[in-house]
């Protein structure tokens, strides 16, 4: 019996200057990964307080030429210094990416007709300097719940970025799906409410990891526990999300490949959490961290970034509003559809 929802291309073409735009949105994107992996190494090796002051580093205010000084050796200066090395280049990165979001959102604002897309441009630049913000009052206030809440935060604000980029690529202006004359009622709904059920539960755990990773060598029980627990249940609906899209969509390959990714991410990460989280029990006992125990934690933190995108592409792409095939009876399953000549939900 074929239950299925299928997909298919409105042709919409992608504007030169939205092409551009697509390029200079991933290339914000990736540095904003290397940003969140970068400030994942800054809590692995505990520098986050290396650098005592802010907005001014050691009492300079000069990015590249800080007033820092090692009293054991007056020629060093702040990237001779890993800890320092780490902090003050984690300010920096966040620096370049909050040009770069601010030149995003003016362009996004000059350029874009679609009014929503101005606004998440300006949601973007407001989220980028919150971040900056509660970074420099995590270290003035000495404050660990700012820490974790800095780090939530800069998962919202990738995700937006995420899907600034999607809104801008040319597969989310070609293509919107239709429901076929056999798709079983709820199928749609179904698939986006595992999709956005994965998400939410993602975004929990990433809660409940920086809750875990935050307070230094020691290992709270409590959210150990609960992060275990949560590990099982994202990846449980990571499965659910794509053995459901495998199962009841076709045509539609950019969902289909995003489905793909998020669930080979899924599986590495969870690889990488339950790997850190073996040699962090090892090595809690003796108060040291190994260079292992740093690589597997920061790269658990990239690797949960990739994951988070992975996962928005999914739920973006499942969101999309359908439209009714031609000669397609009404059915439960797409009485909510659009006619075949409307353009597909947020296109516009």
């Amino acid at each position: 019996m074929l239950s299925r929802f299928e997909f298919s291309a409105t042709h919409r073409p992608q504007p030169p200057e939205m092409r551009w735009r697509f390029w200079f949105s991933s290339a914000t994107v990736f540095v904003t990964l290397i940003l969140i992996s970068w400030g994942g190494f800054v809590t692995s090796i505990d520098a986050g307080l290396a650098v005592p002051d802010w907005p001014a580093t050691f009492g300079s205010l000069d990015p590249f030429g800080t007033g820092y000084v090692d009293p054991d050796d007056p020629t060093a200066r702040w990237w001779h210094n890993t800890p320092v090395l780490a902090e003050h280049g984690h300010r920096l990165l966040g620096a370049l990416v909050g040009l770069m979001v601010l030149a995003l959102a003016f362009w996004t604002w000059r350029a874009d007709h679609r009014r929503w897309m101005r606004v998440l441009g300006g949601v973007a630049l407001v989220l980028v300097t919150l971040q900056g913000i509660l970074g420099g009052l995590r270290v003035i206030w000495l404050s660990l719940d700012l820490a974790v809440v800095h780090a939530f935060t800069a998962q919202i604000f990738f995700s937006l970025l995420v899907a600034m980029t999607l809104f801008t690529s040319r597969s989310w202006m070609e293509r919107a799906f239709t429901v076929g004359r056999r798709a079983p009622a709820g199928a749609v709904r179904t698939t986006r409410l595992l999709a956005v059920g994965a998400l939410g539960a993602l975004y929990l755990q990433i809660i409940f990891g920086a809750l875990l990773r935050h307070p230094g060598l020691s290992v709270d029980p409590l959210f150990a526990g609960v992060h275990i627990v949560g590990a099982f249940i994202v990846t449980g609906l990571m499965f659910a999300t794509f053995g459901h899209i495998w199962r009841y969509v076709e045509g539609a390959p950019y969902l289909r490949t995003a489905a793909w990714w998020m669930l080979g991410i899924v599986v590495w990460q969870f690889a990488m959490g339950l790997g850190a989280f073996t040699v962090i029990l090892y090595e809690a006992p003796a108060a040291i961290r190994s260079v292992v125990q740093v690589v597997l934690a920061s790269g658990h933190v990239t690797v949960g970034s990739l994951l988070v995108g992975a996962t928005v592409a999914v739920v973006l792409y499942s969101l999309r509003r359908p439209v009714m095939a031609e000669g397609s009876p009404p059915a439960a399953s797409v009485r909510h559809a659009e006619p075949a000549t409307r353009e597909p939900m947020l296109a516009d």
